[in-house]
């Protein structure tokens, strides 16, 4: 019994050394992964305080969806006043343009002088340039009165909500924090020692640590043509005379593909994930 017991370890043993010896020659993996996605932070283009607020954190929002409104009298009043100023400069510029071509035409007749062709002309140039300036002036109206409302960019969710009603919101200052829905990929941090085994196209083989039973099949999109540490806020100086050599890790982008709407909202932004790349 004892035998077969040593027997039995030994070819556990063999089996488990063989697998692992295959495994390190057919693949290269990493830990230093993880999820990323398109997010941004959503700001206010214009000041006002806030009266409405339509989402929660962890929504799921269609594109064009108002998420947070502003109060918007301010800037209807300003509309308003601009586009009745228009709608006076507009008669007197079609005032100025009728005379403007009954005088080009008793113009062209040799019936009025050249002094009265100026003065009309430079009449109507003005008023012209007044209707441009203020239609300029409405449509800036406009815009901002549109601005009082911040709406979804694309599908997606909702993954930070910093915005309170009552809140004066400034431009610029984020109110939301916004995931793109339409895409997932993986950023992973390989060994310099690893670089020759990969190229653009390999095979990648993914799994997430918060989700269990489920591995992602994609492939490698891009190489980073520089270390993750060449882009930090202090790069490391090696001329400094505290040289430690460290093995540097290069990012690399794999694709997951196309993903379903349970997917994109399942992988979310950030979460850790081990990959393993085909050699051959």
């Amino acid at each position: 019994m004892k035998k077969k017991i040593l027997m039995g370890i030994g070819a556990v043993s063999v089996v488990l050394i063989g697998w692992f010896i295959f495994d390190y020659l057919m693949y290269v993996s990493t830990d230093n992964a993880q999820v990323e996605g398109h997010f941004l932070l959503l700001t206010p283009k214009v000041g006002g305080y806030i009266t409405k607020i339509n989402v929660e954190e962890g929504q799921r929002v269609k594109k064009g969806d108002v998420l947070v409104e502003l109060d918007p009298r301010d800037y209807q009043n300003v509309l308003r006043q601009v586009a009745g100023e228009l709608t006076s400069i507009d008669a007197k510029k079609r005032d100025t343009e009728r005379t403007y071509r009954r005088i080009s035409e008793l113009k062209a007749q040799g019936a009025v002088s050249q002094a009265q062709y100026d003065t009309s002309s430079a009449s109507y140039s003005e008023s012209k340039a007044k209707w441009d300036a203020v239609s300029a002036q409405v449509s800036q109206a406009q815009l901002n009165l549109d601005n009082t409302k911040i709406v979804a960019p694309s599908d997606g969710f909702i993954a930070k909500k910093s915005a309170e009603i009552g809140q004066l919101a400034s431009p610029g200052i984020p109110l939301v924090g916004f995931v793109d829905a339409t895409e997932r990929w993986v950023t992973a941090n390989f060994k310099e020692t690893d670089l020759p085994h990969l190229k653009k196209g390999a095979h990648v083989s993914v799994k997430i640590d918060a989700i269990d039973g489920r591995k992602y099949e994609g492939k490698i999109v891009s190489i980073s043509s520089a270390t993750g540490a060449t882009f930090t806020l202090l790069p490391p100086d090696n001329a400094s005379g505290n040289f430690t050599k460290v093995v540097q890790r290069v990012p690399v982008k794999v694709s997951l593909g196309e993903l379903s709407e349970e997917d994109a909202e399942t992988l979310r932004v950030g979460l850790s994930a081990y990959v393993k790349v085909s050699i051959h």
